[in-house]
């Protein structure tokens, strides 16, 4: 496999976590969406990171799909994601929180630094937006006594909202005060202090 794009990108970034974690060898190119764009359309039209190259040529185009992809290369009870119902599908929830989040550190990014006329209006949403998702995984994480989301191994959740935070983070500092968000914060902090999280990370970059 090969996995392109740089991992300051969190949607990246947990994809490759995950592969590592599985113990899935796979190749990294660090192409940029700017500089690299035309590397990227040539197997991925949307031009968007991270893209996914299975060793038979085909290709997947967002990281959803690549988590369903590569889950179904390990046996069931080796998933990064509860299989038993409730937990699946608050696993679930909690993967999407904190993809949303990302994507909103992604659009406010885009709005109030690469725009010459950036909408206030939009930038707040965005903000508000951010400031929701950290309540409510403030409010999930603190309710918890396992050592992670899900139980005493960090999964695709743990894994999704350790990646989003980092990200938005460094592309707005000062935006997350960890003080509000105590769970969360410590909990980041236990992910990115193991090796996975270490070998699999990048500074934030801003796109030129």
């Amino acid at each position: 496999m090969i996995l392109i794009g740089q991992y300051d990108s969190s949607f990246v970034r947990r994809i490759g976590i995950a592969l590592t974690l599985y113990g899935i060898a796979f190749k990294h190119r660090p192409w940029s969406i700017v500089g690299d764009a035309e590397r990227i359309r040539a197997v991925n039209p949307l031009i968007r990171v991270p893209t996914l190259i299975l060793d038979d040529g085909d290709v997947i185009v967002d990281s959803p799909s690549m988590i369903d992809h590569i889950d179904g290369l390990v046996v069931p009870d080796d998933r990064l994601l509860p299989q038993a119902e409730p937990e699946r599908r608050r696993a679930i929830r909690i993967m999407a929180l904190a993809t949303g989040l990302a994507d909103k550190g992604v659009s406010l990014f885009y709005e109030t630094r690469l725009h010459d006329a950036p909408s206030p209006v939009w930038a707040e949403r965005c903000r508000v937006q951010i400031a929701g998702v950290l309540a409510a995984l403030e409010t999930d994480r603190a309710a918890l006594t396992t050592p992670f989301w899900f139980g005493a191994a960090p999964g695709h959740a743990d894994i999704a909202v350790a990646c989003a935070i980092r990200h938005v983070s460094e592309a707005h500092p000062g935006l997350i005060a960890a003080e509000a968000y105590p769970a969360v914060s410590a909990h980041c902090a236990t992910l990115e202090a193991l090796p996975v999280f270490r070998q699999i990370s990048q500074p934030f970059i801003a796109p030129a």
